[in-house]
């Protein structure tokens, strides 16, 4: 009988995460790679390198790759490289990167409305698309992408943020609904309110947090740590009859 714990372990795995250098999504990386995995980490910030260069130092099997995943090309040739550092397979696939645009509905600029639909939709399913490639040749994976609250709500002031989060809900159902039977799992977590960058101007918002509180029972942001122990979970063995789900990480917000 396997031991429960070996069950989410990611050893000997190989995993790519788009938008690792962001709060949630340094995390993430942090967690797959303590359980084992062999990771690289894709991100337009330069300090991605920086980030890899520290998760090394503390004994993780991590590598770095720039690029703008708000363009198709740049996709491709990452997606590619990874696979070659990778040795050309992949197990587990994070889509986290993510940009957030505030405007009214009525002003808001069309580049601004490309640009989120690019980076937090059209890049999500194009690496889905191609790490699904890949894992259809090697009998399974494990894809997780970043959901949002907005992804159940509609939010103020944020059209593209909320048509693009809601976009990657549906679009986990649906690729769990054609690959699920050819051992692909695609499953997305839904963070609340975190305490990120994305969020700065919100957090130093007093009368905003305040309000944020009156709906979150736990009374305090989220963090990237409150993102690893799932972030394994869906990635491993564990969760092996989980697929199409969409999970909040939100401090009861939802249940509110």
């Amino acid at each position: 009988m396997q031991n429960i714990l070996e069950k989410f372990s990611l050893i000997d795995k190989k995993a790519i995460v788009v938008g690792g250098a962001g709060d949630l999504g340094k995390a993430m990386v942090e967690a797959i790679s303590q359980a084992g995995a062999k990771t690289v980490v894709i991100d337009f910030d330069q300090r991605v390198f920086d980030i890899c260069d520290a998760f090394r130092a503390d004994g993780l099997d991590v590598t770095a790759i720039q690029a703008d995943v708000s363009q198709i090309s740049q996709i491709k040739e990452s997606y590619s490289a990874s696979l070659e550092i990778l040795g050309g397979t992949v197990d587990i696939l994070i889509n986290s990167a993510g940009i957030q645009r505030r405007y009214p509905s009525e002003d808001f600029p069309e580049e601004e409305w490309n640009q989120v639909i690019s980076i937090n939709l059209d890049a999500t399913f194009y690496y889905c698309k191609y790490a699904g490639n890949t894992m259809l040749k090697n009998g399974g994976g494990k894809i997780i992408n970043v959901a949002s609250l907005m992804s159940f709500l509609g939010g103020i002031t944020i059209p593209a943020y909320a048509a693009s989060k809601g976009g990657v809900g549906q679009l986990t159902k649906a690729l769990s609904n054609d690959w699920a039977a050819k051992g692909i799992c695609v499953n997305a977590i839904a963070p609340g309110y975190m305490d990120t960058q994305l969020n700065t101007a919100l957090i130093n918002d007093k009368k905003r947090t305040e309000e944020v509180f009156m709906r979150v029972p736990m009374k305090r942001w989220g963090t990237g740590e409150d993102l690893k122990g799932l972030t394994v979970f869906l990635a491993s063995a564990a969760s092996d009859y989980v697929t199409g789900t969409i999970i909040p990480v939100d401090g009861g917000y939802l249940g509110r």
